[in-house]
């Protein structure tokens, strides 16, 4: 990766942290989650992530709802199943 592209990508994670953005551009998603812009372009495509397009072609993303996205499907860990085991035997009656 040339030092121009590194410090492009610098510049959009530097204006994610700084900005506390609302809505992200295609770019600034694959940022700030990790996925790739044609993976993206395909979750968008198959309806699968939220997204809004205003104008039919640029592609938006609004931060909360992407999270929500993200953080769907959760997975308990090991304490927190214990946790809700112990809670259950103890409120019992």
């Amino acid at each position: 990766m040339d030092n121009i592209k590194l410090q492009e990508k610098l510049d959009r994670i530097e204006s994610l942290l700084l900005g506390s953005k609302k809505v992200l551009t295609l770019e600034e998603a694959c940022d700030y989650t990790g996925i790739s812009r044609s993976y993206l372009y395909k979750l968008t495509s198959a309806g699968i992530i939220p997204h809004s397009k205003p104008n039919g072609k640029m592609i938006f993303f609004d931060i909360d709802r992407l999270n929500a996205w993200l953080l769907r499907n959760g997975r308990k860990s090991q304490g927190e199943i214990k946790n809700q085991a112990l809670d259950y035997v103890l409120k019992k009656p």
